[in-house]
C-alpha cells in the first residue's frame, strides 16, 4: 500500500486512505452484525426445536443408516421399486416441465412490458416489477397449500404454483437480458409501421433467444426439484411416494432409497442435457 501511495499527492493520498479506512470501518460493521445474527437465530431456533438441535446432533447419521441398512438388505427387490416408482417420477418430471414452459412464456411477456426502452407504456413498468416480485417473494409450498384446499389434491396445485414462481424469476432474469438488445432493429420495424408485438418478435426476441432459453433451462433444473418437495404435500409426484415410504415403522426404508436413486440419477441426467445445451446456445459448443 505504501509503494502504490508513494507518489500519490499528499491531499489525494490523504482522501484514498480516507475512503480506506471507513470501507474497512462498515466491512468490520456487517461483519460483526452478520454474525450476531448468526448466532441469535441459531440460538433461537435450537430454544425452540424440540428437544434441541444440540442434544439431537449425535443422532444425525441414525435415519440414513437405517435407509441404507435396509436397502442392502433387500438390494434384490431394487429393480422393481425403480420400475414400480417410474410412473410417478415420469410425473415429477411432467409438472416441472409444464411449469417452466408456462412460466418462461409469460415470464417473457412480463420482461418485455417491463423492460424500460422496449415496454408500450411506462407507468405500467414499476406496478409490473411489483407483480413479479410478489410472484417470486411466495414460496411455492405455501401457493401448493392454498391450491390444494381449493383444487384437492394432484399435480394441477404444483404445476399453477411452480409456474406463477417462475414466471416471476424468470420475468426478472428476462428483463435484464432484454436490456441489453439492441434497439435499432426495433427503430427500423418502428419506421415501417410495425406494431408493437411485431417489434419485439423480430426485433428483440431473435437477439436475446439463446440467453432466454440458457435460463429457462437452469430454471426447469430447479423446477424438477421443487415438484418432488411439493409431493410432500399431496401435490402429487414421486415426491408423495417418498413421504409415504419415509414413515418410521413401515419398513419401507428400501422403497426410500430407490426414490432417492431414481431422483439423483434424473437431476445428473437433466443437468448435463441442460448444461450442455446451455452452452451451445450460449457459446456455440459443448460444455467441457
Amino acid at each position: 500500500m505504501a509503494e502504490l501511495t508513494a507518489h500519490i499527492p499528499r491531499d489525494i493520498r490523504q482522501v484514498y486512505m480516507a475512503h480506506v479506512r471507513q470501507k474497512r470501518l462498515w466491512s468490520g460493521i456487517l461483519l460483526i452484525l452478520f454474525v450476531v445474527l448468526m448466532v441469535s437465530g441459531f440460538l433461537t431456533a435450537n430454544s425452540r426445536n424440540a428437544g434441541g438441535f444440540l442434544n439431537g446432533l449425535p443422532n444425525v447419521l441414525d435415519f440414513p443408516s437405517d435407509v441404507l441398512g435396509e436397502a442392502w438388505e433387500r438390494a434384490h427387490l431394487l429393480p422393481g421399486y425403480l420400475i414400480k416408482y417410474l410412473p410417478s417420477l415420469i410425473e415429477t418430471v411432467n409438472i416441472a416441465a409444464a411449469a417452466t414452459l408456462i412460466g418462461a412464456v409469460f415470464g417473457i411477456v412480463l420482461s418485455l412490458l417491463s423492460t424500460r426502452g422496449l415496454a408500450p407504456a411506462g407507468w405500467a413498468i414499476p406496478i409490473i416489477r411489483r407483480f413479479m416480485d410478489i410472484l417470486r417473494a411466495v414460496p411455492e409450498i405455501v401457493v401448493a397449500l392454498v391450491l390444494i384446499f381449493l383444487l384437492g389434491g394432484g399435480p394441477v396445485p404444483a404445476m399453477i404454483a411452480i409456474a406463477l414462481h417462475t414466471m416471476g424469476a424468470l420475468g426478472k432474469l428476462f428483463s435484464e437480458v432484454n436490456e441489453n438488445a439492441s434497439l435499432k432493429p426495433v427503430e427500423g420495424l418502428q419506421s415501417v409501421g410495425a406494431r408493437w408485438g411485431q417489434r419485439m418478435w423480430l426485433g428483440v426476441i431473435p437477439q436475446v433467444a439463446p440467453n432466454l432459453l440458457s435460463y429457462a433451462l437452469l430454471r426447469l433444473e430447479i423446477n424438477i426439484r421443487a415438484s418432488a418437495i411439493l409431493g410432500f404435500v399431496g401435490a402429487g409426484g414421486i415426491g408423495y411416494d417418498l413421504r409415504n415410504t419415509m414413515t418410521w415403522g413401515q419398513g419401507k426404508f428400501d422403497e426410500a432409497a430407490a426414490i432417492f436413486l431414481l431422483l439423483f440419477v434424473t437431476i445428473i441426467v437433466v443437468d448435463q442435457i441442460s448444461s450442455v445445451a446451455r452452452d451451445r446456445l450460449t457459446h456455440g459448443r459443448a460444455a467441457s
